[in-house]
């Protein structure tokens, strides 16, 4: 059985999606632009941030559960250069820092959400 999205649901896919996509952007912008480290082929590292936009969009909750791991790698790469680069890189560091707990915050809101929305609704089918 499949719930139809609720209002919680809707919140906190829009704000895994806002973040993601905000990751993605500053990323691209930090590495080509803001603050690049030298090469510039450290923009690829927003690659891997492109694989859960579909299954964020599509609601699937596998994809949130692994996504909610996957954003730490970037998180510590924030904290690492929140607390060691200097000028704008700083700053940079810690909004991709902040992005990051959003969306773990995010994806963890919706996964435990809708868990408990489905065993709720399997308790109500078998009363």
């Amino acid at each position: 059985m499949t719930l139809a999205p609720d209002g919680v649901t809707r919140a906190t896919r829009a704000l895994a999606l806002a973040s993601l996509i905000g990751l993605i952007a500053l990323g691209l912008a930090w590495e080509l632009w803001l603050a690049p480290t030298g090469h510039r082929t450290m923009a690829l590292k927003v690659l891997p941030l492109l694989m859960p936009l579909a299954g964020l969009w599509r609601h699937r909750l596998y994809t949130y559960r692994w996504v909610s791991l996957m954003v730490w790698l970037y998180c510590a790469e924030g904290l690492v250069r929140g607390t060691s680069d200097t000028g704008l890189g700083r700053w940079l560091a810690w909004i991709e820092v902040l992005l990051c707990v959003l969306l773990f915050a995010a994806s963890a809101w919706q996964v435990r959400w809708r868990l408990r929305r489905a065993h709720r609704a399997a308790e109500g089918e078998t009363a």
